[in-house]
């Protein structure tokens, strides 16, 4: 899961973790159309096409720049949990399995798998792979990587997905067997992500506490290689001759990350040529860069993010529900959308986009959606929510960051209404980077009452959005607590019936979404720039555990 900061998961924006900021477009579908998916639309009619790909490319390049809007945490897949670190990664290491462009699973670095019990999960482990240093990637090496999200002294972001996990032992030369304590059937679902990504068991070891940072980097078996990090300036990879993939050999021999976290200036250097490409381009970029063809093509495709307002104290201001129930009620999200977004985003009611559903029936998740209560716009109502939690006056920190300018308008937005139903916001404006901490880090968060993400599910299971708001949690950053809900996921997660673990989770999303644990805004849509030089990427939030930046080439 990802988020933006603004991002998990997994979704962060997750920032984190999912958190950083994200782009959010919107995704109303219609007719499709050829080399499309569906097309959004406005009040006001066509607004943009879901590409499914871009052009294939005509040859191979030396090179290409990409814009990042914040510099990675760590390229320690253990911490990588924000859209910069999995922008990076997702193109040097690789997953047991591989999340596809139309957010459909294939084989990995495993074949495949078998279970033969409801505590047994056993990995056929593919042969002939080679790590970057050259040395061949055996069991041992899945067994060593996957261990670190069950060890204490780690500390990995991603443990919640290995909660149930009892033990991870080489069964064989290329066979890993995983036992757990109870039925875990969204664990599988977790191994596209960074909770799969096999490193060399030597390179841990070698590296220790080093492993992931600038001066060391990693090495693991992806088809571009870790070159050099500049910090605050660049990442560099070089492509990997000995890439196992023939199909996904890299068609550049370099790619060249470039940190400007000032959105103006990512535009401004997207339409010069001074960068080739990006993700999540800035909304109110968006009509701008659509209208000049002769420097490149924007292009919109699938996401599984939800823009929200996240409450990290719910021992404050915020302790009463009405106090949430008032704030989600005095923001006009419609007019937010049109201001911030310039109406490319949709609003929603659900912490999780309906695509990440998919193994449900329709009906099901039909059921799973109308339930969910709704928070429409009422400032009056919002108001007297206020006088009767007794909370006039009362005072909270707004933690934001000016990634771009969609998310300073939603910054505005949300300190406004506070403001207007008779709530005291203190805004705190950090930098992009100190703000993707927030996600990670419990410190950092301390006196801060609020903050918005981008949170992005990682795999197609709405259970690595909701298990983050269990007691205890990682990602559960108010710190919320609700046994009923609690004991609605975990029999969510022993449900081997996809419909059944639906139901179940729709019951927890219900619950999630009267105690308004998060306010979700509006729903993202994938944004990608590719300049006139290069072509071949795939607009989709894969991206994150995908090696998109090798199917890159000249135009």
């Amino acid at each position: 899961m990802t988020p933006v900061p603004g991002s998990t998961r997994q979704a962060p924006f997750r920032l984190a973790a999912a958190g950083a900021a994200v782009v959010a477009v919107s995704l109303v579908l219609g007719g499709c159309s050829a080399g499309a998916q569906g097309l959004g639309e406005t009040s006001d009619g066509e607004k943009f096409t879901l590409s499914t790909s871009s052009p294939e490319p005509g040859s191979e390049i030396e090179n290409f720049n990409w814009a990042m809007y914040a510099e990675p945490y760590s390229l320690d897949y253990a911490y990588s949990f924000d859209y910069p670190d999995n922008t990076v990664l997702s193109n040097v290491c690789e997953s047991l399995f591989r999340w596809n462009e139309d957010l459909t699973t294939s084989p990995g670095l495993a074949t495949g798998f078998a279970n033969p019990d409801p505590l047994t999960w056993v990995y056929t482990i593919r042969e002939g792979v080679k790590f970057h240093d050259g040395t061949e990637m055996t069991a041992k090496d899945v067994a060593a990587s996957l261990s670190r999200h069950i060890e204490p002294e780690v500390g990995s972001f991603w443990a919640s997905s290995y909660q149930n996990v009892e033990s991870i032992e080489q069964t064989g030369e290329y066979e890993v067997t995983v036992r757990t304590t109870r039925p875990d059937y969204v664990f599988n679902s977790a191994l596209v992500g960074a909770p799969g990504v096999v490193e060399s068991a030597a390179t841990l070891e070698e590296a220790g506490p080093d492993y992931g940072n600038s001066t060391t980097g990693v090495n693991c078996t992806g088809p571009f290689q870790f070159e050099s990090w500049e910090p605050g300036e660049s990442i560099t990879l070089q492509r990997f001759a000995d890439y196992w993939d023939q199909d996904l050999r890299a068609k550049s021999e370099r790619v060249t990350f470039r940190m400007l976290p000032d959105a103006n200036a990512r535009t401004n250097a997207l339409q010069t040529g001074e960068i080739d490409g990006g993700f999540m381009i800035p909304s109110n970029a968006i009509d701008l860069l659509k209208a000049n063809e002769d420097a490149g093509t924007l292009y919109f495709g699938t996401d599984t993010s939800v823009q929200s307002m996240v409450f990290t104290d719910l021992e404050g201001t915020f302790k009463d529900v009405r106090v949430r129930q008032a704030l989600m009620m005095a923001l006009n999200r419609d007019a937010l959308i049109n201001a911030a977004e310039q109406g490319y985003a949709t609003g929603t009611d659900a912490l999780t986009t309906r695509n990440v559903w998919n193994e449900a029936s329709p009906e099901t998740v039909d059921a799973a959606f109308e339930a969910l209560p709704s928070l429409p716009y009422d400032l009056e109502e919002a108001k007297r929510l206020i006088r009767e939690a007794g909370a006039e006056g009362s005072k909270f920190v707004f933690a934001t960051a000016s990634l771009n300018a969609a998310f300073d308008i939603t910054a505005r937005a949300i300190a406004s209404a506070a403001k207007e139903i008779g709530l005291d916001p203190e805004i705190q404006t950090m930098s992009n980077d100190k703000y993707t901490t927030l996600f990670s880090d419990p410190e950092a968060r301390e006196g801060v009452d609020l903050l918005v993400t981008s949170w992005y599910l990682s795999a197609n299971e709405p259970l690595e959005m909701y298990s983050v708001l269990r007691t205890g949690d990682f990602s559960n950053y108010g710190g919320w607590s609700n046994p009923e809900f609690d004991g609605l996921v975990n029999a969510a997660f022993e449900a081997k019936d996809p419909d059944e673990r639906a139901g179940l989770t729709a019951q927890a999303a219900q619950l999630a979404a009267e105690e308004v644990v998060w306010g979700p805004l509006y729903e993202s849509v994938t944004t990608m720039w590719l300049g006139n030089r290069i072509t071949g990427a795939a607009p989709s939030i894969n991206y994150m555990y995908f090696p998109w930046a090798a199917k890159i080439g000249g135009r």
